[in-house]
């Protein structure tokens, strides 16, 4: 093994044991730490950002860029969908024993305000409902003002073909 692949496999070995370790939180704790690479490139489209989480709650930054954006200008609600979902995925992630993906059952959006690029957002996720097959979680977009301009509700469930 060369002096350069020995750095990429331990990174490896230590993701590996964090993947069967650490609870739900502490593995996104750790995205958010930059101690685990984000598992998913829909993340950085997204220009979501993963800043805290406990068992039930979890906080993304989102600042949505001006390719996310429709022909009128503000961002495409599918979009505000897509980071809503992934909130409450993560919400749900969150319970678990060990960090397990979600599957969406369904998602209720409300759409209140028009969500601009270029501007800071929080989205939170809070598993409301952490059952063993099904979930319930809520999520909210906010600004630095603490206004809401989205809400999610939804039913999400433990993706098994993740099961240790």
């Amino acid at each position: 093994m060369s002096a350069q692949t020995r750095p990429a496999a331990a990174a490896q070995a230590e993701h590996a044991r964090m993947w069967d370790e650490l609870s739900g939180a502490e593995l996104i704790q750790a995205m958010a730490d930059g101690a685990f690479p984000h598992v998913s490139q829909v993340d950085e489209h997204l220009g979501m950002e993963f800043r805290s989480a406990e068992s039930g709650l979890i906080a993304v930054g989102w600042t949505p860029g001006e390719h996310l954006c429709n022909p009128g200008g503000i961002v495409h609600g599918g979009y505000v969908a897509m980071i809503l979902d992934n909130a409450v995925c993560l919400a749900g992630s969150s319970t678990c024993e060990h960090f397990m993906p979600m599957l969406t059952l369904n998602l209720n959006v409300d759409y209140l305000r028009p969500v601009q690029a270029g501007v800071p957002y929080t989205v939170t996720g809070t598993c409301v409902h952490p059952g063993r097959t099904r979930m319930v979680a809520n999520a909210a977009i906010t600004d630095a003002d603490g206004r809401v301009f989205a809400q999610a509700s939804a039913s999400v469930l433990p993706n098994r073909a993740f099961d240790r």
